[in-house]
């Protein structure tokens, strides 16, 4: 059930408000953990830089003393030396592109995984605020997006900043005069390249957030209970005109980000291309008494030098581009891996082993609210207990508190005052694995994974034997169903268990729960939505499920609880009424109000109460039918 109320995302605030840039020290901490391997590229492209700035060298000894000399063996050396550090740098480039593609897809599946991770740490109230395809883009296409540059960048920026250093270095050793004039322009280039990246980053975080936008719509509208919806309300061309123009305005902020600085850029490519033609005037306008101030062999070195500069000069510029639109990427993904954990697990969480678990469940003082502002709490003055083996029925008005107050037991919630107890221990203070192992919730909406029965089974227990899943489904009276498909627990039930009907998908739940064998047991209005057959072929698995547990009911039709220990009834988040139905009915409060609503037509006296739900006498319990698979 949704909390009301929440309407936040974090795609609709922080998307909209400047956020600060990402540390780039942060994003180099992301490489720290292949530091070693990160080093032997480094190995790799300096070598690969040395060996680049040999060729010219060999080139002016070429051009200048083998050839006027006529020495046809050194020129033979030469020429094979200039092949073996092509070879060689080919060989180098190979290694250094295999290890850094490693490293940064290493980094990838690191991003991903933390930001995972950190997803299933936050609360139910994070998942009710944010929509399922923003998260999905978060972790698909913002990740994905920083392929090309979590794979190539550092490597990129190593290899070029090295070949333009030992280029530089050579330029100067060939002719000083030369590089002076070859260098002159780079201060601008590296400005107008800032000025591209500002631009490529601004587009790009408005691109990520139109990707958002689309896998939302099609997470919501292409679901089964999206067609559901779209088909039977008309909307499927109108679903598809909203997309349409989504994917239209996706297509112009891609051409955008392609062509943003694009022309600037060029104009360093046809500068950068015209240098040699400028060495040469130069050259050939310098002389010392008619004759040139460098050698042809040296001219033609340092052309070549100067041609091997303008490629890693322009990737570094490229890269440095790239950088600062990747940062937009970042950004979105720090935001992710930042978000507070509302609900953490103590710093020394007591644990407690699944057998020693007996289920008192008490509420001492609880009062809980979504937001620190809100006006009233959403639950106030809770003071309840639960005896181990026990039932509570919670009932009242729509909006009265109802889930929230049992989704407190799990801590899917905390509470802001009191505190809620297992056997006299806060939840607060229990391991995450000991609540797991304590509680069990069979809720109004099922969910069942595109699998086979026996997977969604296995969920609540992976080692569960085929006898045990049997078990199971007996207790919950679904097995029969299942023996009768065509290949029984092997049948795939669809996307969110569509090939099965309502009671059908609920009686699976329980049965999974069954496996998973909670002492404390939640049952959130499992049977509201269902015709009264079905529920009562639900109700009674529930009924087998619910024996010697304690249980808490949160219920809608009133029939379902009568039988209950307590009732608590809930009024705008307090309890208003408390006692068996009897004494409630006798009461003649909001509870008879509220059973006279739904039963105006029969007799609501004491004595004409169904027999006590929850505990049917010869029926077989899920305790029972477990223990005699074993």
């Amino acid at each position: 059930m949704r909390p009301e109320g929440i309407t936040w995302t974090p795609s609709e605030s922080a998307g909209d408000e400047p956020r600060p840039p990402a540390e780039l020290r942060r994003i180099l901490a992301l490489f720290r953990p292949y530091a070693g391997r990160l080093g032997v590229v480094g190995l790799l492209v300096a070598a690969s830089a040395v060996v680049s700035v040999v060729t010219p060298f060999l080139l002016r000894a070429v051009l200048d003393t083998a050839i006027p000399q006529g020495r046809t063996g050194l020129l033979s050396l030469l020429a094979l030396g200039m092949i073996a550090a092509a070879v060689v740098n080919s060989v180098f480039n190979v290694l250094q592109t295999l290890i850094s593609t490693t490293v940064g897809q290493r980094v990838m599946h690191d991003l991903r995984t933390a930001v995972y991770t950190h997803l299933q740490r936050m609360s139910l109230a994070f998942f009710t605020r944010t929509r399922t395809g923003e998260v999905q883009s978060r972790i698909a296409n913002d990740i994905g997006g920083m392929q090309s540059t979590v794979t190539s960048t550092a490597t990129s920026l190593v290899s070029n900043l090295t070949s333009v250093v030992a280029t530089v270095v050579a330029m100067v050793a060939l002719d000083w005069r030369l590089t002076v004039v070859s260098l002159l322009l780079l201060p601008l280039f590296v400005w107008i390249s800032r000025r591209v990246g500002s631009e490529r980053k601004r587009i790009t975080t408005e691109r990520q957030k139109q990707l958002a936008l689309m896998s939302t719509a099609v997470q919501e509208s292409l679901s089964v209970s999206g067609i559901l919806l779209g088909r039977t309300m008309g909307r499927s061309d109108s679903l598809s005109r909203e997309f349409t123009e989504q994917s239209d305005e996706l297509a112009d902020l891609q051409i955008r980000s392609s062509m943003a600085g694009r022309w600037r850029m060029s104009t360093i490519g046809i500068v950068m291309a015209a240098m040699p033609a400028a060495i040469y005037w130069a050259a050939g306008l310098a002389s010392t008494e008619g004759a040139p101030i460098v050698s042809i062999g040296t001219l033609v070195a340092f052309v070549s030098l100067q041609q091997g500069l303008f490629r890693p000069t322009v990737s570094l510029l490229s890269t440095g581009v790239d950088v600062q639109t990747s940062l937009a990427l970042f950004q979105r993904i720090f935001e992710y891996l930042d978000l507070p954990i509302e609900i953490a697990e103590p710093a020394e969480p007591v644990s407690v082993r699944r057998e020693d678990i007996r289920g008192d469940v008490t509420f001492e003082g609880v009062q809980f609210a979504y937001h620190p502002e809100q006006d009233r709490p959403t639950l106030a003055g809770i003071d309840l207990k639960i005896p181990a083996g026990s039932s509570l029925a919670v009932v009242g008005e729509t909006g009265s508190g109802k889930t929230t107050l049992s989704y407190l037991v799990p801590r899917l919630y905390d509470v802001t005052a009191g505190r809620v107890t297992i056997d006299g221990t806060d939840v607060r203070e229990l391991s995450f694995a000991t609540l797991a192992e304590a509680t069990g919730v069979v809720s109004q909406e099922t969910y069942l994974f595109h699998a086979s029965i026996a997977d969604n089974l296995r969920f609540a227990k992976p080692d569960a034997t085929d006898a045990e899943l049997v078990a199971a489904a007996e207790a919950a009276q679904i097995h029969q169903v299942i023996a009768g498909l065509p290949d029984g627990y092997d049948t795939v039930v669809g996307e969110r268990g569509y090939r099965f009907s309502g009671g059908e998908k609920q009686r699976l739940a329980i049965a999974r729960t069954v496996l998973r064998n909670p002492p404390v047991l939640i049952l959130d209005e499992a049977t509201s939505a269902l015709d009264n057959q079905t529920e009562r072929a639900v109700q009674q698995a529930i009924d087998a499920l619910a024996e010697g547990r304690t249980t808490i009911t949160i219920a809608h039709r009133l029939s379902t609880v009568r039988g209950a220990d307590q009732i608590a009834v809930l009024d705008a988040g307090r309890v208003a009424e408390l006692g068996t139905h009897e004494e409630l009915l006798a009461l003649g409060g909001r509870y008879a109000a509220l059973l006279r609503r739904e039963q105006p037509a029969k007799d609501t006296r004491p004595g004409a109460t169904s027999p006590r739900a929850g505990r049917p006498s010869g029926r077989l319990t899920a305790q029972a039918a477990i223990g005699r698979s074993l």
